[in-house]
C-alpha cells in the first residue's frame, strides 16, 4: 500500500479565532487561508488541557489527561507513553523527524521519532547555566554559530520574558528567528531524507507564546489598528484576588492601553510572521515535487487569553484559552469545507494515522475526524480541564452550551455560545438555563467521579478539594488498554 506523506504544524498559544479566514476583524493570514481553503478547516476545535504539558501529551497520545495523567502544568515528568503518534508512524514504515518545540521531558526522549532537533524557548525547567546548551536547545547552539555571533550568544538577550506582555520588535536580522529557524531546518531536512520511505514530519514553532518580538515588518502593522478592547465579562471579579497589575507576566491584569496595544501588536506580529514561514514551506515542499503527495495539518496546543475578561496566559477554560485552529488539507481530504463538529487536539492522533492508512493503536481516547469519521463516534460533549490559580477548572463544551466549574468555592458558569461568543454573560443563575446547567452539571459529574481529588461525592460535586497537577492514579491504567470517552448520561445528551 502506498501511503502519503504527513506534516503536522504546531503552532505554540495560537487562538482559534486568530485566522482571518475565521473573520478576524485584524490578523492578516493569506497563507494558512489558502491552506484552509485547499482542505477542510474545523471552527470548533478545542484543546481540553490548555497549557503546553498536558495539550502536547494529548497531542502525541491520543489521550485525555484522565489517562495520560497530567492535569496541570509540570515540568519534569517522563514521558511514559508507549504508544504514539511518531511511534505509529514509524512502525508503519515512516521516517520521522521532528524540529522544534517538544515539550516533553527528559528533552532528549524521542518518543517516537527517529531524530529530534529541539527549540522549546525559554523553558526554565531546562535552562541551566550549569550545563552546555547542546544537551537541551539545538537553535540556541545554532545560534552562536552564525557569523557575529558569539560563544555566549542568546536569543534572550533582548531580555523580553516568555510569558510577558512587553513587545519589541527581534533585533537580529530575521533570518536568526526561531521561527526561521523551524523552516530552515526542515528544508535541509528534507534534502537528507530517506526517498524511498514516506515521512512524518512535526514542525513545531515556539511562537506566537511569548517573547513577542517579531521581526519589525510584522509588529509595525498591528500598531495602527483601532484600539485593542478585549470583551470583560459580568463575573470576571471571580478572579480579582489575582489580579496584579504591576507584573507584566500576571494571570489577572488591567493594563494601559498602549501595553494592551503593544501586546497585541507583538502577538499578532508573531502570528503572520509564522503564517508567512509556513508559506516558505510549503513551496519548498512543492519545489521538492512533494506537495501532491502529503497532507499537512496545521493545529496549536492552546490559545492565549490576550486580556480577554482581564485575563492574560493560559490553562483556562475559556475561549480566548481552550479554542485552537485546526486546518487539514491534502489528498483524500474535501476542498473548502468548514467542519463545525467539536473536535480536540486527542482527535488529531486518530485522524492523521487514518488518512494516511496506517492502523490505530488500541486504548486511544481520540477519534478520527473529518472523511474518517465514522457515525456512531460522534462526541456528545467534550470534558476539559487544568489546574491553574490554586484550583481545578473543570468544563463542559456540548452543543451551544459551555459549563466551567471552579473547584475552589464551587463557582459555576454557563455560557451560551450561540448569542454569546465571547462568553461575557454568566447564565448559571438564570431560571431560563436551569435545564442545560443540570444537564451540563450532570455530565461533568460522571467525568469526575472516582477521581483522587475527591470531586465527587453522592453524585455532588465537592468544592474546596486540594488540586493536582498529575494524577497518580492515571499509571494503573495500562498502556494498550482501551478506555473510551464515558458515555454522557441521558440528561446530558
Amino acid at each position: 500500500m502506498s501511503h502519503p506523506n504527513v506534516v503536522l504544524i504546531c503552532a505554540d498559544q495560537w487562538r482559534g479565532d486568530c485566522l482571518s479566514i475565521n473573520g478576524h476583524p485584524v490578523i492578516k493570514s493569506p497563507y494558512l487561508d489558502g491552506l484552509a481553503r485547499s482542505g477542510s478547516r474545523f471552527v470548533n476545535a478545542y484543546s481540553a488541557h490548555p497549557t503546553c504539558v498536558p495539550a502536547r501529551m494529548s497531542l502525541m497520545t491520543g489521550l485525555t489527561a484522565a489517562h495520560h495523567g497530567r492535569v496541570g502544568y509540570q515540568d519534569g515528568v517522563p514521558f511514559d507513553v508507549d504508544a504514539t503518534l511518531p511511534g505509529q508512524f514509524r512502525s508503519a514504515g515512516f521516517q520521522t523527524q521532528a524540529i522544534g518545540k517538544m515539550h516533553y521531558w527528559p528533552e532528549r526522549g524521542r518518543i517516537g521519532f527517529d531524530d529530534v532537533r529541539l527549540h522549546d524557548g525559554y523553558l526554565h525547567y531546562a535552562r541551566d547555566r550549569h550545563r552546555p546548551a547542546d544537551f537541551y536547545d539545538d537553535y540556541l547552539t545554532w545560534l552562536r554559530d552564525q557569523a557575529g555571533e558569539s560563544a555566549v550568544s542568546d536569543y534572550f538577550e533582548d531580555g523580553v520574558h516568555c510569558n510577558s506582555v512587553v513587545a519589541r520588535p527581534w533585533d537580529r536580522p530575521e533570518r536568526l528567528h526561531p521561527t526561521n529557524w523551524v523552516v530552515t531546518e526542515a528544508t535541509q531536512w528534507l534534502y537528507r531524507r530517506d526517498p524511498t520511505v514516506p515521512f512524518f514530519l512535526y514542525l513545531s514553532f515556539h511562537r506566537p507564546h511569548p517573547p513577542y518580538n517579531p521581526p519589525d515588518w510584522a509588529f509595525e502593522q498591528y500598531l495602527d489598528s483601532a484600539d485593542h478592547c478585549p470583551p470583560v465579562g459580568d463575573w470576571t471579579g471571580v478572579f480579582e484576588e489575582f489580579r496584579d497589575d504591576d507584573r507584566p507576566d500576571a494571570h489577572v491584569a488591567t493594563y494601559d492601553q498602549a501595553t494592551l496595544n503593544r501586546a497585541r501588536a507583538g502577538y499578532y506580529g508573531n502570528i503572520t510572521h509564522i503564517d508567512h514561514q509556513i508559506e516558505r514551506f510549503l513551496e519548498v515542499l512543492n519545489e521538492f515535487g512533494l506537495a501532491e503527495d502529503t497532507i499537512v495539518c496545521f493545529t496549536s496546543d492552546h490559545g492565549e487569553m490576550l486580556g480577554d475578561h482581564n485575563m492574560w496566559r493560559k490553562g483556562y477554560p475559556y475561549e480566548g484559552s481552550a479554542r485552537v485552529p485546526l486546518v487539514l488539507a491534502g489528498p483524500g481530504i474535501p476542498a473548502g469545507q468548514v467542519i463545525d463538529e467539536i473536535v480536540e487536539l486527542r482527535d488529531i492522533m486518530p485522524t492523521l494515522l487514518a488518512a494516511a492508512g496506517v492502523e490505530l493503536p488500541a486504548g486511544i481516547d481520540g477519534i478520527p475526524v473529518g472523511p474518517w469519521r465514522e457515525p456512531e463516534t460522534v462526541r456528545e460533549y467534550l470534558h476539559g480541564e487544568h489546574t491553574v490559580l490554586g484550583q481545578s477548572m473543570q468544563w463542559i463544551r456540548t452543543g451551544r452550551w459551555k459549563y466551567v466549574w471552579l473547584s475552589a468555592d464551587g463557582v459555576e458558569q454557563l455560557f451560551d455560545l450561540v448569542s454569546d461568543p465571547d462568553e461575557c454573560v454568566n447564565l448559571a443563575g438564570d431560571p431560563e438555563a436551569v435545564g442545560p446547567l443540570t444537564r451540563c452539571r450532570a455530565a461533568l459529574v460522571a467525568e469526575l467521579v472516582g477521581r483522587e481529588e475527591g470531586f465527587v461525592e453522592d453524585g455532588v460535586l465537592i468544592a474546596g478539594r486540594d488540586p493536582v497537577t498529575v494524577l497518580q492514579g492515571a499509571g494503573e491504567n495500562p498502556r494498550g488498554v482501551a478506555h473510551p470517552d464515558p458515555k454522557p448520561p441521558a440528561a446530558a445528551r
